[in-house]
């Protein structure tokens, strides 16, 4: 019995020991559990930190790029506004530099945590400021319509001392940023490294302490790998997505690469077409100026001669020489239309009675081989239109009709009006219109020859027999007055080209003076007192000298801002004539200047290039054109008194 028991007491103390032993390991393999757990716990936290981390170094690179590329669509966006003026390029410049300081303010609130970072957000700060005074000083001249000086501040800031800082402290902030997230990246890599090492050692020791947990071991193991497996793919493809970025800059450097070579190749094109198209120019201006110098100067020499030996045709060869110094002024006013450097005077107009006015000119212009026909529909319409552009276009098409008539055949001028839809006829808006054909029976036109026929030095004449302004300035002059063109033609029927202007409802007061207007070779009305300011001094002696045959008395003054100063020679002053442009002051703007003392002082302006002047400076005024005539220069002094005499009535009836 004693044996039994004692067997028994010591199966029971081997089995107690046995469960204390697995109570024991147990315990230390649940303690081994949670050590693994509270690991695998801070283990993630940490890399969720270090994710969280690289992810906001990312946003600030990303922020700087987007920055970047702000500023760089608003550069882009001023240089289109100051290549072609649109206003509408101007308002995207300034939203694409406006969203350029939205990105710069949020790049500076996510480098707040970030001392050395938001030092530099100072310096950026200034740049940006620095950028944008001069991109807004650029806009500003084009808003002011200051076009060359806006082209020409374009291309001095292109590449500033503020755009370079501005970049230079944006790789700055850029590569900082990369600095970090690379010491981020490889402190997360070794806390990775570290948490699986420790992990491992403790399950190999729970392994050895808890036999009875290995499957629970082998579980927490195999847990394990597979997240080793998934931060390791995910460690794949983040590399994988630098890899990609990097790929894609070196893709956009050669694109970009390969647009500025492009560029380049399209500006030298560019030149060299404009090259060609100002040697088209030059030798067709040539040709017409030659012919009207060779009639202007056998013309001189005949009469010269005839006046020396008492010959009875000095006054005819005289006459043909002032028609061709006309047909020279002619050609000049032509290329000033055709560069926009003459404004436009407009007035009210009735089409049909101006082409029965034109009669005359066009059977000295056409000669008698052409038949001129005209035909109005008697709506009556008027249009708002400078008259002696008008007159130019019409005169302009007369004379192609007749070159591809040979000089022989039947030219028309038909006037009506019509009602076109928006669109209908080119970029027209809808409303009532004016029209003016001019029908030819010549040659036609081929569709390729029509494609081209408004392209400026375009011309189907031989070299030197034709500048190509004709048809390119007629277009030019019919869309700055509102109105459209069409052309029906085809090889063999002749060509009916349709001038389409807007009608005019109002009343207008005539702008201009017709330097072309018959009128008596002497003034009929009083003597008059006038002013003559003028800086040429070859000009002012003859524009003296064609009032005093006038029969008028002219002081003359060389200089505008002499002008006040010369009234007092003119006490009893009825006119002043004054050029428009001059040295120091404009005609307009000396006027103005005298204010009220010239009041009840009619006012002529004479000019022969106005530039950039509006017709609104002009006041209303009368406007002579150089050169003139004397003839025409005694009508424009009467309408210019019969102007200040019906504005004198006027402001004693209010």
């Amino acid at each position: 019995m004693s044996e039994s028991n004692t067997a028994l007491e010591r199966a029971v103390r081997a089995t107690n020991w046995r469960f204390l032993m697995l109570g024991a390991l147990a315990l230390l393999g649940i303690a081994v559990l949670v050590a693994v757990a509270l690991l695998q716990q801070r283990t993630d936290a940490e890399r969720d930190r270090a994710i969280a981390r690289q992810q906001h170094t990312f946003d600030v690179i990303m922020r700087a790029n987007q920055l970047s590329g702000a500023i760089a669509g608003a550069e882009a966006a001023l240089g289109r506004y100051v290549v072609s003026a649109d206003k509408n390029l101007g308002q995207q410049y300034g939203d694409q530099w406006a969203r350029a300081g939205e990105q710069l303010t949020r790049l500076k609130q996510i480098t707040a945590d970030n001392p050395d970072q938001q030092a530099r957000m100072v310096r950026l700060k200034q740049a940006f400021d620095a950028r944008g005074k001069e991109l807004s000083g650029t806009a500003l001249y084009s808003t002011y319509k200051r076009h060359r000086d806006a082209w020409g501040s374009y291309y001095q800031v292109r590449m500033s001392p503020a755009r370079a800082q501005l970049e230079q402290v944006l790789n700055e902030v850029v590569d900082a940023e990369r600095i970090i997230l690379h010491d981020r990246t490889k402190a997360a890599a070794d806390l990775l490294a570290n948490s699986g090492l420790a992990a491992r050692v403790l399950t190999a020791f729970g392994v050895l302490i808890v036999l009875g947990a290995v499957l629970l071991g082998w579980l927490a193991i195999e847990a394990q790998g597979e997240r080793a497996v998934a931060d390791a793919n995910a460690e794949t493809e983040r590399e994988r997505s630098v890899e990609l970025q990097r790929a894609v800059a070196d893709a956009t450097a050669q694109l970009r690469t390969q647009a500025a070579e492009r560029e380049a190749a399209q500006e030298q094109l560019r030149q060299a077409q404009k090259m060609e198209a100002v040697g088209q120019l030059t030798g067709g201006i040539a040709h017409d100026f030659n012919n009207m110098l060779a009639v202007v100067l056998g013309g001189l020499e005949l009469a010269k001669r005839h006046l020396h030996t008492g010959g009875p045709d000095a006054q005819r060869h005289i006459e043909n020489a002032m028609e061709g110094a006309n047909r020279a002024a002619a050609l000049t006013r032509r290329l000033l239309a055709f560069s926009r450097a003459e404004p436009l005077l407009p007035e009210a107009v009735e089409a049909g009675a101006l082409i029965d006015g034109m009669a005359d000119l066009l059977d000295r212009t056409l000669g008698d081989g052409i038949a001129v026909a005209t035909s109005d529909a008697g709506m009556d319409w008027r249009i708002w239109v400078d008259r002696h552009q008008l007159e130019n276009a019409l005169l302009n098409l007369a004379v192609n009709a007749r070159d591809a008539m040979e000089g022989q055949g039947t030219l028309s001028f038909v006037t009506g009006g019509t009602s076109l839809a928006e669109n209908q006829v080119g970029e027209c808006v809808a409303g009532d219109y004016v029209t003016i054909e001019v029908g030819d029976t010549g040659m036609g036109m081929t569709p390729e020859v029509l494609g081209r026929v408004f392209e400026p030095f375009f011309t189907t004449k031989p070299v030197g027999k034709g500048t190509g302004l004709g048809l390119s300035q007629i277009f030019g002059f019919v869309r700055q007055s509102g109105g459209e063109i069409g052309i029906d033609t085809a090889p063999g029927q002749g060509t009916r080209v349709t001038l389409y202007m807007p009608r005019h409802l109002g009343e207008g007061e005539v702008a201009q003076a017709a330097t072309e207007a018959e009128a008596p070779a002497e003034h009929v009305g009083r003597p008059l007192e006038i002013l003559v300011v003028e800086d040429d001094p070859r000009v002012l002696a003859a524009t003296l000298g064609a009032l005093e045959e006038l029969g008028h008395s002219a002081t003359g003054c060389d200089d505008p801002l002499a002008a006040p100063s010369a009234l007092a020679l003119v006490p009893g002053l009825d006119l002043i004539v004054s050029d428009v442009l001059m040295p120091g002051q404009t005609g307009p703007e000396m006027i103005a200047a005298l204010g009220d003392r010239i009041d009840g002082v009619a006012v002529l302006f004479v000019t022969g290039f106005a530039g950039e002047a509006d017709a609104a400076m002009f006041g209303g005024r009368i406007v002579l054109r150089k050169p003139f005539t004397i003839a025409s220069l005694a009508t424009a002094v009467d309408e210019a008194m019969a102007l200040e005499a019906r504005r004198a009535g006027r402001a004693a009836a209010e």
